[in-house]
């Protein structure tokens, strides 16, 4: 029974990283007042990209290729990829005041299609599926502390036997943490989300923060699909491995009440719930209804916040509202 119930943490960090990059992301971009409903078609984007920088990578260098280089040129590809991809929306949205949901709901149309087309291309250049280097899939697998750490009865396993990309979540979203509530650019971003006219008056420049707040969570929300993609996925492209991870990172997000430390126990709870139906089948339950459950979960989070109105638990009041300073 232990040993059960110490694979299914593990299992639900694994399935969870992918989700706390995606909602991690998405946090820092409505948290300037922006709401991106695109971080599915970054998140193909993402995990595309990633796989191509370290396939090419791996094709090129053959037998001299590093494992912590390739890793570093998916996270930079990944990353960048995403960048791109919320630059677009944040061009329509805050110069151009296009509608927030219809321009994020088309990203993820864009999106995804970018990510297919990249992902047939390479399979097409390969001839068959495509995967990188045996070697190369440890780096991105394999666990960065030594088996000795590892091997602690209990605790060696689920603190120290993951991929580096799990710490690398968690420091992000401590930084994230630290940024928005700890300095004076963080408040400032905060405010331009809460109140962007009140903040334009008080000097501060709502259009520059929405911008690198909305590109540097999508770029954060694009890793999600390259850890996805390397990790989870195996490293080998599937058209279908992403399907719906986007969406479930966007429903974490209010579930965890728009606070980024929220999201490290959201994104195992959610990663648990994705995989459960594996580790826990019930014969007489559809795996479609366990499938649903991080939905009907954050639904009950929102009935439970709207009957408390508590001001701390609501989501930015200018978030999905364009900025029209004339009307300031």
């Amino acid at each position: 029974m232990d040993v059960n119930i110490i694979g299914l943490i593990k299992a639900a960090v694994l399935n969870g990283t992918p989700l706390l990059f995606g909602t991690s992301g998405e946090i820092l971009t409505q948290k300037s007042g922006n709401m991106n409903l695109g971080v599915e078609g970054l998140m193909f984007m993402g995990g595309a990209f990633g796989l191509c920088g370290a396939f090419v990578y791996d094709r090129f260098a053959g037998d001299a290729a590093v494992g912590w280089i390739a890793v570093l040129i998916a996270f930079c590809c990944a990353f960048l990829a995403g960048i791109v991809g919320a630059f677009i929306f944040s061009f329509l949205t805050v110069t151009l005041r296009a509608n927030q949901n219809v321009t994020g709901l088309a990203l993820t149309i864009f999106g995804t299609g970018v990510g297919q087309f990249v992902g047939e291309l390479m399979r097409i250049k390969v001839g068959g599926n495509v995967s990188i280097s045996n070697a190369l899939k440890t780096a991105f697998s394999g666990s960065i502390f030594p088996q000795s750490m590892q091997d602690i009865p209990v605790i060696g396993s689920i603190l120290f036997g993951y991929n580096v990309f799990v710490y690398i979540g968690v420091v992000i979203v401590v930084a994230m943490w630290w940024f928005m509530n700890k300095t004076r650019k963080g408040l400032y971003l905060r405010a331009v989300g809460e109140s962007p006219a009140t903040a334009d008056a008080a000097g501060i420049n709502v259009t520059r923060y929405r911008y690198i707040a909305t590109c540097l969570g999508g770029g954060i929300s694009a890793l999600g699909g390259m850890v996805h993609t390397m990790t989870i996925a195996g490293c080998v492209w599937n058209h279908n491995a992403l399907a719906g991870e986007g969406w479930v990172a966007v429903a974490l997000v209010i579930f965890c009440l728009w606070r980024p430390l929220n999201a490290i126990w959201g994104s195992i709870l959610f990663g648990g719930l994705l995989i459960l139906y594996l580790r826990l089948p019930i014969s007489f339950l559809p795996t479609q209804i366990y499938k649903i459950v991080p939905y009907i979960a954050t639904a009950v989070v929102l009935v439970i916040v709207s009957m408390r109105r508590r001001r701390e638990d609501q989501p930015p009041e200018g978030l999905g509202l364009n900025y029209f300073r004339e009307e300031r």
